[in-house]
């Protein structure tokens, strides 16, 4: 029995250090990262005014907007503005827009003092919550808040 067990040490050891290596090879340094090109962290892209007014269905320029409401837990958050009066810049949808109306949007807006765009689109989804408030627009995803500039 004693000297089976010399022969079987050698053996164990060699298992023992191989699998030890395996490990090694698997950890997060030496992990191999396929997209590593590809990925842009911290980086959200924002689109010009130019896009955001070609991608937009209704773009107003208004100094009135006011934060109504606001819905969060479950799933992304609601932020519901309202639009008291204000110029409709562009529209492929609607020919003639009542003021003041409700629009709906996913981030929390930087609204200014002066005039400002808002870019919006048709709203998709939140079947109950636009039947309730009677929304029929929501902030367009990519687009910032961009002041009306005055010009000359």
């Amino acid at each position: 029995m004693k000297g089976r067990s010399i022969y079987l040490l050698p053996i164990f050891l060699m298992v023992f250090a191989v699998s030890c290596e395996d490990k090694k090879l698997q950890g997060p340094e030496h992990a191999i990262d396929l997209f590593k090109d590809q990925r842009q962290e911290g980086k959200a892209y924002v689109m010009s005014a130019e896009e955001s007014s070609q991608a937009s269905a209704m773009v107003i320029a208004s100094s009135n907007v006011k934060l109504v409401d606001s819905y969060s837990g479950r799933g992304r958050p609601i932020f519901i503005y309202k639009v008291n009066a204000g110029e409709v810049v562009k529209t492929t949808r609607d020919s003639i827009v009542s003021f003041p109306f409700q629009f709906l949007s996913n981030q929390k807006l930087d609204l200014k003092k002066e005039a400002m765009y808002i870019y919006l689109q048709k709203l998709e989804g939140y079947r109950f919550i636009a039947k309730d408030k009677s929304l029929k627009y929501q902030w367009l995803k990519d687009a910032p808040v961009y002041s009306v500039k005055k010009e000359n």
